[in-house]
């Protein structure tokens, strides 16, 4: 197995990984800024909250996805998830995906320790030579995030997903390739930095 559960920590944050009982403790993240009720991206709520991890676990033991909960390090609350996702084993590319945090908690450095975390440990531990990032045309937020990190767009893949209420996702997919990882992770330190400032 190219992925392989681990530990990941930082300042604020650890990633943890996901196992069934985290059920409960995400249903009260997403309840912080009713997140499931976000038409354009996928957040877990008390009925769906059983499937959502069933799925992302059966991806784990296929070997395409190792899903993380995202936990507070000053209440050890879970405050959301993320994982990496559709990985290609034999091309060590993978994607990060799935990500969500409770309201309280957007527009922090939260977002960027994450992401300085799964890249670190994908760069520099398991040897990824690629990282994929998708989002819906309309999660402007997501967006915008993504390039902050220093992701460039690959492009946008036209209706590319049928969603539940018969539309169609465009999907924007930006990515960071290893020769890039340097300078991507000067602008994460820096960026972290002025949090701390």
């Amino acid at each position: 197995m190219w992925l392989e559960d681990v530990a990941l920590e930082s300042t604020h944050v650890k990633l943890m990984p996901l196992v069934a009982d985290h059920a409960d403790q995400l249903v009260a993240a997403a309840s912080d800024g009713d997140l499931w009720s976000l038409w354009y991206t996928s957040v877990p709520n008390q009925d769906s909250v059983e499937s959502y991890i069933a799925f992302a676990l059966d991806q784990k033991s296929k070997g395409l996805s190792l899903p993380f909960v995202v936990i507070d390090k000053n209440t050890n609350n879970v405050i959301g998830t993320t994982r990496y996702c559709n990985a290609d084993t034999t091309n060590h590319r993978v994607e990060i995906g799935y990500t969500w945090y409770a309201k309280s908690y957007q527009r922090t450095s939260i977002n960027t320790e994450c992401k300085m975390l799964l890249l670190q440990h994908a760069f520099e531990k398991i040897a990824a030579i690629a990282f994929e990032f998708r989002t819906s045309w309309f999660n402007y937020p997501s967006r915008e995030a993504i390039a902050r990190l220093g992701a460039k767009q690959d492009g946008i893949l036209r209706q590319h997903q049928k969603l539940p209420n018969g539309s169609y996702r465009d999907t924007v997919v930006f990515s960071i390739l290893d020769s890039e990882w340097a300078g991507v992770k000067v602008n994460l330190e820096y960026r972290l930095q002025k949090y701390k400032s």
